[in-house]
């Protein structure tokens, strides 16, 4: 026999890879309140920005599911589909955005 049952996994791969995502953003903001709570005088405010907008773009994009972005389901308001599909890319774009500001003030400040 097979030891992980590989249908479930493909059927369940959109919830797992969300509460992956969930946890480790839970994990990043954990450390970084605990961060800024003991030592708030090095740690500039404006590192809380990447946070905030990583945190707009992951919900953003785990908000929309896959037949919405096919078009499968119905989706009711002016733009439909492509309304969905917009969303999704300026939920990527705070996303990406995020992890580029933390690369840059990580490289620029640490590094």
């Amino acid at each position: 026999g097979r030891c992980i049952d590989t249908d479930w996994l493909s059927e369940n791969r959109n919830a797992i890879s969300s509460i992956a995502a969930g946890c480790l953003f839970a994990i990043g903001w954990w450390i970084a309140i605990d961060v800024g709570a003991l030592d708030g005088s090095q740690f500039n405010k404006a590192y809380w920005s990447c946070g905030v907008f990583g945190t707009i773009g992951l919900f953003m994009v785990n908000a929309v599911s896959n037949s919405q972005l096919r078009g499968d389901s119905y989706v009711p308001g002016a733009l439909g589909t492509a309304g969905t599909r917009i969303w999704m890319v300026f939920g990527f774009l705070c996303v990406f955005a995020s992890l580029i500001g933390a690369s840059f003030i990580l490289f620029g400040d640490y590094v």
